[in-house]
């Protein structure tokens, strides 16, 4: 059996997704997640679903008044979650 150096959790971490092909899986998930972190709790109250599909976040609101105003900030929130993913992973916004 051959020794190897200690790894840290997150290079395991990372090196088991790229072995198996889930890091972009992961990547979406991981920004749908900090989705609530990046709009606020007073927004996320509102959303009901969202998912990302081939670059693209889909978000449903309950509020229409609250899509609106979100259509204006697209292009901000969408490099606000790119960036809060540590990388590029959406490049359009669908408000539903």
């Amino acid at each position: 059996m051959k020794r190897t150096d200690p790894l840290r959790i997150n290079e395991i971490i990372d090196r088991t997704l790229n072995d198996n092909n889930i890091n972009a899986a992961f990547n979406e998930q991981k920004l749908c997640y900090l989705w609530q972190e990046v709009v606020g709790a007073t927004i996320n109250r509102y959303t009901t679903r969202r998912y990302v599909n081939s670059g693209t976040l889909h978000v449903y609101l309950s509020s229409a008044s609250l899509k609106n105003e979100l259509q204006f900030h697209r292009q901000q929130l969408i490099k606000a979650l790119n960036n809060a993913a540590g990388v590029e992973v959406i490049n359009n916004i669908i408000i539903h």
